[in-house]
C-alpha cells in the first residue's frame, strides 16, 4: 500500500537518521555517566582521603555543556522542547499552518544568528585554553556548530514539507500539542 503520513518512503534513509540519533542518544548517557563518576568520585576523595581530582571539575562541566546542547538536538526531533500552543490547538488548519510557518522560521532564524555567533567566537576560543586541561575552548564551545546546525536542518526540511504540501496531519497536530493519535505521540516512527 501507500505509506501513510508517519510511514516514509525512504526506509534506507531514515534508518540512518535513526541510527544516527540513537548514537546521540548513548553520547548523552556517555556524558552523563562520566559527570556522575566524576563528581561522585571527587567528592568520595574530599570526604574521605581530604583531596580531589582537579581535572575533573573542568571536565564535568564540559561534559554538562556537551550533554545540554546535544539534548537540544534530541530533544527538538522528539517535539519534546517547552512550546506555548494554548493558541495553536483552537486554530484550523490553515491557522495552525501559519503559526508553524511563522514559528519555524524564527527557529531558522535563531539557528543562524546562533551559528554565526559561534563562528564569530571560534578565533577567539580557539586561542584561549581551559586552565586545567589546557583542552581549546572551541571543544567546548564549538558545540554550537552541531546544535545550531542539527536543529536548522530539522526545521528546513519541515519548513519543505509544509511549503511543498507534504507535511502529514499528524505533524500538525503534534506542532499543535495534539497527542491523542497514538501514531501522533510517537514521533520517532517516521517524522524528522
Amino acid at each position: 500500500g501507500t505509506p501513510g503520513p508517519m510511514e516514509p518512503q525512504d526506509k534506507m534513509g531514515q534508518g540512518w537518521v535513526e541510527r544516527g540519533f540513537r548514537l546521540l542518544e548513548f553520547v548523552m548517557v556517555a556524558l552523563l555517566g562520566a559527570m556522575v563518576v566524576m563528581v561522585l568520585g571527587n567528592v568520595v576523595l574530599r570526604y574521605a582521603f581530604d583531596s580531589g581530582i582537579a581535572i575533573s571539575e573542568e571536565m564535568s562541566r564540559y561534559c554538562f555543556v556537551w550533554l545540554t546542547f546535544i539534548g537540544a538536538v534530541v530533544v527538538y526531533r522528539e517535539h519534546a522542547h517547552l512550546g506555548v500552543d494554548t493558541l495553536v490547538r483552537v486554530l484550523p488548519k490553515a491557522g495552525r499552518k501559519g503559526c508553524l510557518a511563522v514559528s519555524d522560521s524564527l527557529v531558522l532564524v535563531c539557528c543562524a544568528v546562533f551559528f554565526w555567533g559561534t563562528w564569530k567566537q571560534h578565533a577567539i576560543n580557539a586561542s584561549n585554553y581551559a586552565p586545567i586541561s589546557g583542552l581549546p575552548m572551541t571543544l567546548v564551545y564549538g558545540v554550537g556548530y552541531f546544535t545550531s546546525v542539527g536543529i536548522g536542518i530539522m526545521v528546513a526540511l519541515r519548513l519543505w514539507r509544509l511549503a511543498s504540501g507534504r507535511l502529514s496531519d499528524a505533524e500538525l497536530r503534534i506542532f499543535a500539542g495534539e497527542y491523542q493519535d497514538e501514531r501522533a505521540a510517537h514521533t520517532r516512527q517516521g517524522i524528522e
